[in-house]
């Protein structure tokens, strides 16, 4: 249960928040007071209160700002602020306690992966792949062309390709540990080869885990399967196939939302969604209407990554209500 100072504070700032609403369980929703949400559609209310572990948070699923409770209620009203701190903290906040902004690793390149995306002219066909993906321009340098892959990786791993007369040129998704040294790359075909994916890995001790590099681990997190769909997603890690519970060990179940593609008649994924519901994380389950497979089907089909956002806000739930919820929407499906 959130911390009953910031339930407090927050029902004191309620009457000074646009289209205040409660709702659910520690979640609030409002208009954004930094960015005012839109400006034509006064119904707009992107932005966000909710609960980690014992404190609260803010997030606009318009502008995207996000930060922590004290910094909220500063912002909002500097007295206020004061008496917040005090009330809390019983004594005056420090900075560091306040600061609270994404670090993004520096990544290391010892392996020539091919071009960049962003490097390409408008007409190259990889290029053109990944903008009728609709995966965001300023996401473009996180990919790679290259147009040998069996070539590519038989000179990190020798042999891995006894045949490289047919050598089709892949989509290359790097992957970049915490401190942002690549430890993998995955190939993802253009066309109908098989398989469609194909991951390398350099390091052995490593987990098939993408998006280390930029997340910020202080802050909620969520998990897809895939490493494309994470990219629509703020402070998202795709599981790549890996164990998420051993991504960092000072992790809590609270902070982590699971969110499975949709695949209702998939008895292995409704299986995994009933363990990590036992295991305490929050999951989403995708509305009963909902015919996308994943994150980038949304997208495609016109939704934004706001609207995306706001549906997995509005779908997630946790212990016995995730249970009871996914007993039914299994049904429904099937």
């Amino acid at each position: 249960m959130s911390n009953y100072i910031d339930l407090k504070y927050i029902n004191i700032l309620s009457t000074r928040l646009e289209q205040f609403k409660q709702r659910g369980n520690n979640l609030f929703n409002f208009r954004c007071p930094y960015c005012g949400d839109s400006g034509k559609d006064k119904t707009k209310a992107r932005g966000y209160l909710y609960a980690v572990k014992n404190d609260m948070f803010y997030k606009c699923h318009n502008c995207g700002h996000g930060t922590n409770m004290p910094n909220f209620v500063k912002d909002q009203d500097n007295k206020l602020y004061s008496e917040y701190c005090f009330e809390k903290f019983k004594r005056p906040i420090k900075k560091e306690e306040v600061d609270f902004k994404p670090v993004f690793k520096k990544v290391e390149f010892k392996l020539d992966l091919g071009i960049k995306i962003s490097d390409l002219n408008d007409n190259h066909p990889a290029r053109k792949y990944v903008s009728n993906r609709k995966i965001p321009e300023d996401k473009f340098d996180l990919l790679f062309y290259c147009d040998k892959f069996m070539t590519l990786v038989n000179k990190v791993k020798p042999k891995t390709f006894k045949n490289t007369d047919r050598d089709y040129p892949r989509l290359i998704i790097p992957f970049f540990d915490e401190s942002g040294k690549l430890f993998a790359f995955q190939g993802r075909a253009f066309g109908k080869e098989q398989p469609k994916y194909i991951t390398i890995k350099l390091d052995e001790s490593k987990q098939k885990v993408y998006g280390l590099e930029r997340v910020n681990f202080l802050e909620p997190i969520k998990i897809v399967e895939g490493p494309l769909d994470s990219i629509f997603l703020d402070n998202c890690l795709a599981a790549a196939g890996a164990d998420l519970k051993n991504i960092k060990k000072s992790l809590s179940s609270e902070q982590i939302t699971y969110i499975y593609d949709n695949e209702p008649r998939n008895y292995e994924i409704i299986k995994q969604m009933y363990s990590v519901i036992e295991q305490g994380y929050s999951i989403v389950i995708w509305p009963d209407y909902f015919k996308h497979k994943d994150i980038n089907d949304m997208i495609l089909s016109g939704l934004t990554s706001e609207q995306v956002a706001d549906i997995i806000i509005n779908n997630t739930h946790n212990s016995l209500a995730a249970k009871a919820k996914l007993d039914f929407w299994k049904r429904v499906q099937i």
